[in-house]
């Protein structure tokens, strides 16, 4: 029996949830409803296109892959009391690092290269997110402005490096030239090349199971560590922290840093596993969803990868949608998505007063 104004945990972690999604897609059924269209029928073709199939599977992984990693980084810095905005310009900034070290070091075995291309697109995307909170730290800037600014700063960069610093002289295509040298292969390049079997072209790769790893890490660093539990008491109250003997301006530069290097393995999935060569804006919005993803997964690892599986569901199975239904244009799914964002994350609180008079009982 839950105590005094407390729901039980799996109310509290799953029930919710679960009734802010039905009531999303209960909406988003009404707006497909109102264009004229069988909100079922679009559902269904919804469902189909993402998980009927390996080839939907392979794209829903693929898009949640990126999900997981901006989540994580979000999450990482809500446990702190952060709110990092910035993980789309993190991303984006770490794909240069690893651009920079797959290309320059391509005369290397790839054992070394790849490893080494994932650590700079790291140590990129956590001096991109560092700043910001020294920036926090030493004068006071309010950390989700400076990451804002920093993801313009980071788009007009990235512009700039790809246009004069990584296109090849001669090439139309704003992008660098393929990464031959940390070429993370696909499931269905593996599957062709060691076992003679043939699946759908995706741009499935093995990224999948760095996010799974990021993951479980991001757990053991929250819930097992003592730095852990310095940036979760900080998150908690920081004037509390100080008496605990925590320093919370320590800990607010490594947080940002740890959240930074997170977003930064998004660069990994997208420029050494799907693209294998610098394009412009490759992150596409990730480094925002993470964000809903984050809060939708309650900022735990676990939760993450599940809402980050829902997300590839909605993009993938938009996409198939688009395609079957024209009236339903991709503006129409970006409403879908908006919709499940509002309630998982504005108003996730909802339902929660109606569930706490159903599950309270007073003490005797």
């Amino acid at each position: 029996m839950a105590a005094r104004g407390e729901l039980p945990v799996w109310v509290d972690l799953a029930l919710i949830p679960l009734l802010n999604l039905l009531f999303a897609l209960v909406i988003s059924g009404l707006v497909v409803l109102i264009i004229g269209e069988n909100p079922l029928e679009a559902m269904w073709i919804m469902l189909k296109g993402a998980v009927g199939s390996l080839k939907g599977w392979g794209y829903l992984l693929y898009y949640a892959t990126n999900f997981v990693f901006t989540g994580l980084a979000v999450a990482v810095a809500f446990h702190a009391g952060l709110f990092n905005i910035g993980g789309e310009g993190q991303a984006y900034m770490a794909g240069a690092g690893a651009a920079a070290v797959g290309l320059s070091l391509e005369f290397l075995p790839w054992p070394i290269v790849i490893p080494l291309s994932i650590l700079a697109s790291m140590a990129v995307g956590a001096f991109w997110a560092w700043v910001p909170g020294v920036l926090q730290v030493k004068r006071g800037s309010h950390i989700v402005i400076t990451t804002i600014m920093f993801n313009y700063i980071a788009l007009s960069l990235m512009a700039y490096l790809i246009n004069y610093g990584f296109r090849p002289v001669g090439k139309m295509a704003v992008e660098s030239r393929e990464i031959t040298g940390a070429y993370i292969m696909s499931f269905r390049e593996v599957a062709r090349e060691f076992f003679d079997l043939r699946l759908p072209s995706t741009p499935l790769n093995f990224s999948v199971f760095l996010a799974i790893a990021a993951a479980f890490a991001v757990w053991y660093l929250l819930w097992r560590t003592k730095l852990g539990y310095e940036i979760r008491a900080v998150g908690a109250s920081p004037e509390a922290a100080v008496y605990a003997g925590i320093r919370p301006d320590r800990i607010i530069v490594i947080t940002m840093a740890i959240s930074g290097a997170l977003a930064g393995l998004m660069a990994v999935n997208e420029i050494l596993g799907a693209q294998h060569r610098l394009v412009l804006g490759f992150v596409q919005g990730a480094g925002f969803v993470g964000i809903a993803v984050a809060l939708m997964g309650r900022s735990h690892p676990l939760g993450i990868m599940l809402s980050a599986m829902l997300f590839g569901l909605l993009y993938q199975g938009g996409t198939e949608l688009s395609f079957a239904k024209p009236d339903i244009n991709r503006d129409m799914i970006v409403v879908i998505q908006g919709l499940v964002i509002l309630f998982m994350g504005a108003l996730e609180y909802a339902f929660r007063p109606w569930l706490t008079a159903l599950f309270f009982r007073p003490e005797d």
